[in-house]
């Protein structure tokens, strides 16, 4: 079913023939399985059907210009695209639609994602790289519109990176930054920020990027005249196009059913992009949507006859049909067999696909069933267990949750019973869980040996030399240890180049290892991190800096959607560990706060977040992770870069480990948990309740995910008997998340002799200034009255009222 990837000129008629009637065969074995998939979700095998119907042709066009090594990011109607390159079949695109957990059959997602997101797998079982030059490559997909932007920007510029960076070892990756990025995307999504922010910034960087707007005039319901200004995205980005004197777009018009043209357009944006690093925007009009958006609605509620009737003979497989008997390739009748032919292949692939997938329900199915007969006979509530038996016995198409809750009830009924059968049961349903759940829930982390959890801790060391320097070179000179290192790394922001960083952490590095690698980005902190995703999926090692952790938000949508989930969504087959630095803590003004820690820990879970004290303990994690695979968050101190800290003599060596707390400070009497540039404070509060007879263990907790492997807080807590967590973080944020974890998963309640407590900023942002700042979030004083009164309740005697 693969296309011919590329257009050879000599072909004989006969030659040209072929590879034309395999081009049909493929658009309508596409369109086939989407009027099929339809009805297999409308009765009820499936759970919801988005297809590609419509875009048939264009897809086979880009698949001819794509080469091995190429990569994808798309939308999630590109079906016709990925049969074409021979990376999904029949079988897979119904195993898709019913979600087949088995990623031998389901080799896209292993059913976590729905139908229609496609991707290629990048790594092996183990999670080593495979090589990327001798296969056809697509990031996995997400739903969010436009969100497939900001990574396509990445793999692009990673060509870009290849090409002209020397001393990386491109072996897998790169034949010289030859490779393009090729995006899909609908005419209506380029409406969202995300487009238009990576449309600037593929313009300003000169990466090989493809860019395709498959154009069939809506968005779900809405017509183009209410998405687009001019109703044409190509129109209004004439400002992009290239001139002589000036840098920009090559921008392309064509006719989605016009096949000859298409194949033309296609194979001119790659050999713009491919050899001279211009960016191409094609804009692929007259398109049509013959099922509508989606399985959840009819077009015909939404267009009108004469609409539906254009559609109809405008219909781009109509179109190359008509073409193919009139340019005498093949007559109607050879067609209309060839369709015939079809339309059996694809109801016999979809027959294979749904046995592959009930089949090994109906067995689980059948175990249990036997299982349950046997409990039933054994037990004094055996009418009511055979009543759930046969209640399973009567489902013609189970599913796990169907056989799961059924043995979970029966078990109900023999809680009070003592046999072996019960035991049974008991066994049957552990084991079931063990064996199923993690086909829903494994890697959202890597589980691969270069886990960020495997690499030990390597301590700082110091000699009589060591000085007392600036924080911010540690940081510095950590850096050039790592660029030295690993000339696969880079680092690019605002502000990161030419002045080093805000805060002089990057000073010199510009000028040391040059632009591509130390690089001044634009204001646009979506794409920022989206070249960092799309530069990790293609083996470079990215450190995507945000100036303050304020301005994560404009990325936390990118982060939370495609970063964070691409090794759960892809099941361990992609990878992408890109380090995401940013500062911020105890900066006072609302918008410079730091203050988000509750939304982010909440909403970026496969993404480590690390909140180091200082800036040798942020070194560490750097060191940590670039010998890893996994993405983190790594968020320093902004008024720690000029406290002193001593230069340690194994920079770029040391490492901290993830998920490991610290005790700063022993004490008795209380055990007070928090991170970042709040621990300078909880310091001074403790050396001032030390005055008055209290003493406070100080535990840093270093990561906030992971969090404490070890459970050493719990064995804090055991011997203080007193708990309190502060944080800078609003109520309700970061301080109960931490709360969470110690109470509920490390049982820390047992040891507990007084309630225990958060201490937390304000709930609103704070204001300007240093008085803002005391006002708004713990000052020493509140955690001195808040320990103090703490120990009121428990010794009043000792420690009378304060106020």
């Amino acid at each position: 079913m693969k296309a011919n990837p590329e257009i050879n000129k000599d072909l004989s008629f006969e030659d040209f023939k072929t590879e034309v009637l395999n081009d049909y065969n493929l658009a309508v074995t596409s369109r086939e399985c989407s009027l099929l998939g339809r009805r297999e979700v409308l009765t009820g095998k499936a759970k919801f059907g988005i297809f590609g119907d419509g875009k048939e042709v264009p897809q086979l066009a880009m698949a001819k210009a794509f080469k091995n090594g190429d990569f994808r990011s798309g939308y999630y109607r590109d079906q016709t695209f990925m049969m074409a390159i021979g990376a999904l079949n029949i079988e897979q695109f119904f195993a898709g639609l019913y979600g087949n957990t088995d990623l031998k059959e389901e080799p896209m997602s292993a059913g976590r994602q729905m139908g229609g997101h496609f991707a290629t797998q990048s790594l092996d079982e183990n999670g080593n790289w495979n090589n990327l030059l001798e296969q056809k490559n697509s990031s996995a997909d997400i739903s969010p519109t436009a969100g497939q932007m900001p990574r396509l920007l990445g793999l692009a510029q990673a060509s870009k990176i290849y090409r002209q960076v020397t001393g990386i070892d491109t072996t897998n990756f790169s034949n010289k930054g030859h490779e393009v990025a090729w995006g899909t995307i609908g005419n209506a999504s380029t409406s969202e920020g995300l487009f238009f922010e990576t449309i600037n910034a593929a313009g300003v960087l000169q990466v090989p990027m493809v860019m395709s707007v498959w154009d069939d005039e809506y968005g779900i319901s809405v017509h183009a005249k209410h998405q687009t200004t001019k109703e044409n995205i190509s129109e209004i980005l004439k400002g992009f196009q290239r001139e002589n004197d000036q840098k920009g777009f090559e921008i392309l018009r064509v006719m989605g059913w016009d096949y000859p043209a298409l194949i033309e357009t296609y194979q001119k944006a790659s050999n713009v992009a491919r050899e001279e690093h211009v960016p191409v925007l094609i804009h692929v009009q007259e398109l049509t949507q013959p099922q509508g958006h989606s399985t959840s609605g009819s077009h015909e509620r939404y267009k009108n006859e004469a609409r539906l009737s254009w559609e109809a003979e405008y219909d781009c497989n109509v179109k190359f049909r008509e073409w193919i008997i009139a340019n005498g390739i093949a007559t109607d009748d050879d067609l209309t067999a060839l369709e015939k032919t079809i339309k059996k292949q694809v109801r016999d692939g979809k027959k294979a696909a749904w046995t592959a997938f009930s089949q090994p329900l109906k067995n689980e199915q059948n175990e249990l069933i036997a299982l349950l007969e046997t409990v039933a006979t054994a037990s004094s509530n055996k009418v009511f267990i055979e009543k759930l038996k046969n209640d399973l016995a009567e489902i013609s198409e189970p599913i796990r949750k169907d056989i799961l809750s059924t043995a979970r009830k029966a078990l109900r009924y023999v809680v009070h019973e003592t046999s072996e059968t019960k035991d049974q049961l008991t066994s049957w349903i552990n084991n079931y869980i063990d064996v199923v759940q993690p086909k829903y829930s494994s890697h959202l982390y890597s589980q691969s040996e270069k886990s960020a959890l495997n690499i030990k801790e390597v301590k700082p060391t110091y000699d009589d030399s060591s000085e007392n320097v600036d924080a911010r070179l540690v940081i510095r000179d950590n850096f050039d240890a790592i660029f030295s290192k690993y000339p696969e790394a880079l680092i690019f922001g605002e502000d990161a180049g030419h002045i080093g960083d805000v805060n002089q952490g990057l000073e010199g590095m510009q000028e040391k290892y040059g632009e591509l690698r130390v690089s001044d980005v634009g204001i646009r902190e979506a794409t920022i991190l989206g070249q960092g995703i799309g530069m990790a999926l293609r083996g470079l090692r990215p450190i995507a800096e945000i100036q303050y952790l304020d301005y994560i938000l404009y990325a936390l949508q990118i982060m939370s959607d495609d970063l964070a989930t691409l090794q759960y969504r892809t099941k361990g087959r992609q990878k992408a560990p890109l380090i995401i630095r940013t500062r911020g803590h105890r900066l006072e003004g609302i918008w410079h706060s730091g203050s988000q820690m509750g939304g982010v820990i909440h909403l970026i879970r496969g993404i480590h977040v690390l909140v180091p004290r200082n800036m040798t303990k942020a070194a560490g994690f750097y060191n940590t992770l670039l010998e890893s695979d996994e993405p983190a968050l790594i968020v320093e101190c902004l008024n720690g870069y000029r406290l002193k800290e001593k230069m340690p003599t194994n920079i770029g060596e040391f490492k901290t480990p993830l998920g490991v707390v610290e005790t700063i400070q022993e004490g008795n009497d209380i055990t007070l948990v928090s991170y970042g540039s709040t621990l300078r404070v909880i310091e001074q509060a403790a050396k001032e309740l030390l005055e008055v007879g209290i003493s406070a263990e100080i535990i840093d907790v270093q990561s906030l995910l992971p969090f404490d492997l070890n459970h050493d807080i719990v064995k804090s807590v055991a011997k203080t008997n007193r708990l309190m967590v502060i944080d800078e973080d609003v109520p309700g944020g970061a301080s109960a998340f931490i709360l969470n974890e110690v109470l509920n998963t490390q049982n820390a309640y047992k040891y507990l002799d007084s309630k225990p407590e958060t201490l937390t900023a304000k709930a609103h942002r704070p204001a300007y200034g240093t008085d803002g700042d005391y006002f708004s979030k713990p000052s020493v004083e509140d955690v001195f009255e808040a320990v103090y009164n703490l120990m009121h309740e428990t010794n009043p005697h000792e420690f009378p009222k304060l106020r």
